[in-house]
């Protein structure tokens, strides 16, 4: 059940100081996991200094390539590597916009990842759904441009499935054992069934049933080489639970009184940046005013009466969010 890999990142020093690492990667014949193509950290550079020196193969997972020029896709795709692609990730973080269409062009297999579950939502169901549309609003973007409109869009909901699926086990080297229901391959199921959910039914396409409205709360059942670890929407090593809950309040309280309140509320709270805005030449009412100038950002001035209020409850970090008048 337990597998690991090497993960490093080639920033592009001429030095190639990573070699001893893929050295050592390639005598324990494991597979190794970098940060490519991610805007500002690793360029066109670090693609190229693994091809020359004879590290860019199909061993490697390039996770991002969201920011590289077209040699470096060819170089990539020439290896039989696979790509990770964080969606989620790359629209808040900046790696690069999400490069799933560009991949297909040059024929690099796609898997999805979260990048980090402390950031985003750790959920391979919005990986997904996230995937398909930021591929998709781009097919939109680059045909209005040329004057086009798109009525039959290339991306399907099969595809981004497969990419959270079967996708991630062959990145991972283990599509000889998970990925699909075949005889054969371990029982690694996720069955998904919720009667009491009013997006559930009808389920005339399963595929895309899945991608855009399923959940992690639909997921009646899991099973992990054939014993079940999730049933009825619960977890049942429920004890194991506990303990992660009261782990990870004890950090964050950790945490938050190291840096004290002040400094907690500025990181959770940061600055947020003035946007340019355009003066309307339009004056057909009051609403226009000084006003709604005024009101930028202070809901109060624009909804008379009582202001909603963000009411937060829970067991240290996992908050209950709950909207009051």
């Amino acid at each position: 059940m337990l597998r690991w890999q090497m993960a490093f990142d080639v920033p592009g020093d001429p030095e190639f100081p990573e070699e001893p690492a893929f050295a050592v990667a390639r005598e324990l014949d494991t597979r190794v996991t970098t940060h490519s193509g991610v805007w500002g950290a690793t360029s066109d550079q670090s693609i190229q200094l693994m091809a020359e020196h004879g590290y860019l193969t199909d061993r490697v997972t390039h996770v991002h390539v969201s920011s590289l020029a077209e040699d470096s896709y060819q170089r990539i795709a020439a290896s039989g590597a696979h790509a990770s692609v964080a969606t989620e990730s790359e629209c808040s973080a900046g790696q690069g916009y999400s490069p799933t269409a560009r991949l297909r062009k040059y024929g690099i297999p796609i898997s999805l990842s979260v990048d980090t579950s402390s950031w985003w939502s750790g959920d391979m169901f919005s990986a997904m759904r996230a995937t398909l549309n930021l591929d998709r609003a781009l097919e939109h973007l680059e045909a209005h441009r040329e004057g086009r409109t798109v009525m039959n869009l290339a991306l399907r909901a099969d595809q981004v499935l497969y990419y959270a699926t079967m996708g991630g086990a062959t990145a991972l080297g283990l599509d000889g054992i998970v990925g699909t229901i075949t005889v054969g391959k371990k029982a690694d199921l996720v069955l998904v069934l919720n009667d009491n959910s009013p997006t559930m039914f009808p389920v005339l396409n399963p595929e895309g049933h899945l991608v855009f409205q399923a959940g992690r709360g639909d997921v009646h059942t899991v099973l992990v080489n054939g014993r079940a670890v999730r049933y009825d929407h619960r977890l049942l090593a429920t004890d194991r639970l506990e303990e992660a809950r009261r782990l990870c309040a004890e950090s964050v309280e950790h945490v938050r009184t190291v840096l004290g309140e002040e400094a907690w509320d500025a990181k959770m709270h940061p600055e947020q940046p003035e946007e340019d805005r355009i003066a309307n030449p339009y004056q057909y009412s009051d609403f226009g005013g000084a006003g709604a100038e005024g009101a930028r950002g202070d809901l109060s001035a624009l909804t008379p009466g009582p202001q909603p209020q963000v009411l937060m409850s829970g067991y240290g970090s996992a908050k209950c969010l709950s909207f009051a008048a």
